[in-house]
């Protein structure tokens, strides 16, 4: 089976005049967007780029965003989105880890690339737009320079080739790398349109953040695959988001909780917006049972998902006629994937009973990039363990129950408490830390730290927040800090989370 960079060449063959992607006042036919994703693809080339490379995009949403994407599946290269909500630092790991020589950076974005480049350098830079920064070609001039036909490549990209590096924090502190390959991809397509029945009269609003695979999988590839057409928005805004459903006749919008949230309590929230949005989906964090009641009164069917980084990203969805009467299911499991709930020993427990879900199917991961350990405790018998406790009912509706790791949700974004902890022991007055997720009404979750201080040392909740904000992204910084004269421990003198969320929440 081939790659997934034909698609565009089919469908510039198919329906060349079909208009594929919305960026602002950018419209794009699939013959357009395949000839400017052919030219980047032979400007890659010509800078010595080729199959396994990896390549790095800093950017906002854009036009540009799913050119870099189609053009490093076309090559066979690996693509590595960088979330510009974290430091220079955090960035820099995540780059060295994977080995990237190539970084593309939007030109909104030149701090944090400077931060970068202060810490490592590039063999290759790029910046999106016309004019050169910080010695980055421009972007323009590179296509410019180029024809728009196939680019040549030494041998057939396949569907097994690593395709996207997905950066998920560790429950250890430490980035991994979840590699999807293109076949993964494609499979993510294939259940979504079985399950949803996408078309080529589908129309998109991606609102999600590229950086994550939600932004990819949900649902920019799906529609370039069928055919339809990507609307973009360069980073959410409530008010703009709410004109495009209804200017662009969006038909499918998916967001997370948070979004949804923003979208009902802005003042411009108009329920006709949603008129002709056949798909409003949820997912990333747990949707609140009371979010789908505001949106019903509102004539709107608020359906719930369920996905993750190392299945590209859909596990489960749940279906518009259950919507409401199954609310707090994220569903049924995707059409091409399997998935069973099991005890410690890995065998699938009896419908009803809590026990980790483990996943087995074509959109399920490679691996983790480089981390041989993480794979071993990640695989068995050809299962992935998800991490996740869940249980399913006798109609196989998934049901969500906790998280076996400590990582917590908060506005989507994943918060890994050992990160954040190893950050707090970094300030010499502390002895002790934990850090917890608690619930929020806006954010899903968010973080409270409860520290406790060397003997005679004093410290103040403030401090701790401008130590973190040097080194953490603004969405991992707890929102409580509390002082403590000792931390509930187990006999092993592992500490007792749950004992914290209950006493904090």
């Amino acid at each position: 089976m081939r790659g997934i960079g034909f698609w565009l060449t089919k469908r510039e063959e198919i329906a060349p005049d079909k208009e594929a992607v919305v960026d602002g006042g950018r419209r794009l036919s699939y013959r357009q967007l395949n000839r400017r994703v052919n030219r980047l693809a032979r400007a890659l080339q010509a800078q010595g780029l080729g199959q396994g490379d990896r390549l790095a995009l800093l950017s906002y949403n854009s036009q540009e965003y799913i050119e870099v994407i189609m053009a490093s599946a076309k090559l066979g290269l690996v693509l590595v989105p960088l979330n510009w909500r974290l430091t220079a630092a955090e960035l820099t790991f995540q780059l060295g880890d994977s080995g990237v020589k190539t970084l593309i950076f939007d030109p909104d974005l030149q701090d944090l690339a400077q931060g970068i480049l202060e810490r490592m350098s590039f063999e290759r830079l790029m910046v999106l737009g016309t004019e050169p920064r910080l010695e980055a070609r421009p972007y323009e001039t590179l296509l410019a320079e180029q024809g728009g036909e196939e680019p040549v490549v030494e041998q057939e990209i396949t569907s097994e080739a690593p395709f996207i590096i997905m950066y998920t924090a560790g429950t250890t502190g430490k980035p991994k790398g979840a590699v999807l390959t293109q076949g993964n991809c494609l499979y993510n397509a294939l259940s979504l349109q079985v399950d949803m029945e996408f078309t080529s009269s589908d129309r998109d609003l991606v609102a999600l953040p590229m950086f994550h695979i939600g932004g990819i999988g949900l649902f920019t590839l799906p529609m370039l695959y069928v055919g339809g057409t990507v609307v973009v928005q360069r980073s959410f805004e409530p008010a703009q988001a709410l004109d495009l459903l209804r200017r662009e006749g969006i038909t499918l919008f998916f967001g997370v909780p948070a979004i949804f949230l923003f979208l009902i309590q802005s003042p411009e929230f108009d329920p006709e917006a949603f008129a002709g949005v056949r798909l409003v989906m949820s997912g990333g964090a747990p949707l609140p049972p009371s979010l789908v009641d505001q949106y019903h009164t509102q004539g709107i069917i608020l359906q719930q998902g369920y996905g993750m980084s190392e299945a590209a990203p859909s596990i489960a969805t749940l279906a518009k006629p259950w919507a409401l009467s199954k609310k707090g299911s994220v569903g049924r499991v995707v059409f091409h994937l399997e998935a069973r709930v099991a005890g410690d020993d890995g065998n699938e427990l009896p419908r009803g009973e809590v026990g980790e879900l483990l996943l087995r199917g074509p959109n399920v991961m490679q691996g983790y990039w480089n981390r041989p350990e993480a794979n071993e405790e990640a695989f068995s018998e050809g299962w992935f363990h998800t991490g996740d406790l869940a249980r399913m009912d006798d109609g196989g509706f998934l049901y969500m129950v906790d998280r076996k790791k400590d990582m917590f949700i908060s506005g989507g974004e994943n918060v890994y408490p050992a990160e954040v902890e190893n950050a707090i022991f970094a300030l010499e007055q502390v002895a002790e830390a934990a850090v917890i997720g608690l619930p929020d009404p806006k954010w899903g979750e968010v973080g409270c730290a409860v520290v406790v201080l060397k003997e005679g040392q004093s410290l103040q909740e403030q401090a701790v927040t401008a130590h973190l904000k040097t080194c953490l992204a603004k969405y991992k910084i707890p929102k409580k800090v509390v002082f403590t004269e000792a931390l509930p421990r187990n006999a092993a003198g592992k500490v007792l989370k749950r004992n914290l969320r209950e006493q904090y929440s």
